[in-house]
């Protein structure tokens, strides 16, 4: 049952799952023949990535995992502006193809901020999948390679996503009640 500060469903679990089915085989086929560092941002993206990993084709051997924990917003509803690494990563990959896996992009300040430090180790390729896209609150420009779905300007939740941690384990992606947040 959905707690009383949950808003609507955006995306349901059988729609996510279909989405990835098909952002999975597109990135086998990008991918072939070729390694493949997937770095998850923790700790939204987990649920996203962990789906998504087990859908890609790829060769078991051909593909590392890693993760990098990024802060921008706290345990609040609007971002700091300030992004700051709290785990970085522990592969080195220089010379190698990353995919980096995020669960949300709204103003684009994280994920340009990560795609910038990520440069600095100079990888052979840097691409990125995000899960949802949330155009309307774009700040700073960043190229998207691989989007789930574009989204309203409202603060979403569940499937990964948190609001002050909470509401992680929701399987849909779901809007917080309006008046919950500025």
């Amino acid at each position: 049952m959905l707690e009383t500060n949950i808003g609507k469903i955006l995306i349901h679990e059988e729609v996510l799952r279909k989405r990835i089915i098909e952002l999975a085989k597109q990135i086998s086929v990008d991918y072939k023949d070729k390694d493949l560092v997937l770095i998850v941002v923790l700790e939204g993206a987990m649920i996203f990535f962990a789906d998504l990993v087990r859908e890609i084709t790829l060769p078991p051997q051909s593909v590392l995992v890693n993760s990098i924990a990024v802060s921008s917003y706290g345990m609040g509803t609007k971002t700091s502006g300030t992004v700051k690494i709290k785990k970085d990563i522990d592969t080195d990959i220089k010379g190698r193809n990353v995919l980096l896996l995020e669960d949300i992009i709204d103003t684009g300040l994280t994920l340009k901020f990560i795609i910038e430090y990520l440069k600095e180790k100079k990888p052979a390729s840097l691409r990125n999948c995000v899960l949802l896209n949330k155009a309307e609150r774009r700040e700073v420009e960043v190229d998207l390679d691989y989007v789930g779905f574009k989204i309203p300007n409202e603060f979403v939740v569940g499937y990964g996503l948190d609001c002050a941690e909470k509401y992680r384990r929701l399987r849909h992606v779901v809007a917080l009640k309006p008046e919950l947040y500025p």
